[in-house]
């Protein structure tokens, strides 16, 4: 079976070599990949104090902000400077950049997808409410805020299924063309569910 699921609280910590954060890792692909060679990787990663992002040549990322008081996002080379500050809104750039990263308010906790360029790419959105999630091969959805029902259509090998994701837990799977109909559950105005696809690159 390709859906794996998991907590947030459960992730493992693995604290980055300078001090200056945590990641935990939710999901890497091949499983056995290291940061050099994986095709797309996610993780949670809790920013602790400024400092110099890691730079990962050809590979595309995506940041969102889950929580805290946000992140100056500054790149070496003059190409942009946003202020991550608003949760839930996705930032992408190239993992090429040195990027330097400042601490706005007290420290962070953000959401980070990753992939390697050539090999696939990622769509990451904030669903509200009720909203379909277009076939992929490999993805994730995590609840955020609100309890939400996922179901499956059948598109791929696995039967249609339906599970319940309250927040801070999700699902994610892979090796498998999979879509999804997800709807919140309760009546939670701020209700939001993270959501990522990965697709090949065009040959």
């Amino acid at each position: 079976m390709p859906i794996h699921f998991f907590e947030r609280a459960q992730l493992r910590a693995s604290p980055w070599k300078n001090g200056g954060g945590v990641t935990r890792e939710i999901a890497c692909h091949p499983p056995s990949a290291n940061m050099q060679d994986f095709d797309w990787r996610i993780s949670i990663a809790h920013i602790g104090s400024d400092g110099d992002f890691s730079v990962f040549t050809g590979v595309d990322r995506v940041i969102t902000l889950l929580e805290g008081g946000g992140v100056q996002l500054s790149s070496a080379d003059g190409r942009f400077m946003h202020a991550l500050d608003t949760p839930l809104q996705p930032f992408a750039f190239s993992g090429d950049t040195e990027v330097h990263g400042r601490l706005l308010n007290g420290d962070c906790h953000d959401f980070n997808v990753m992939t390697r360029r050539g090999v696939c790419q990622a769509a990451v959105r904030v669903l509200r409410h009720h909203e379909t999630w277009l076939p992929a091969p490999a993805g994730l959805l995590m609840a955020i805020r609100g309890t939400w029902q996922a179901q499956t259509d059948g598109t791929g090998t696995a039967s249609a299924q339906q599970h319940t994701l309250g927040a801070q837990t999700g699902l994610w799977w892979h090796d498998d063309t999979l879509a999804w109909s997800c709807h919140c559950t309760d009546s939670d105005p701020d209700a939001a569910l993270l959501a990522v696809r990965f697709t090949p690159n065009p040959s």
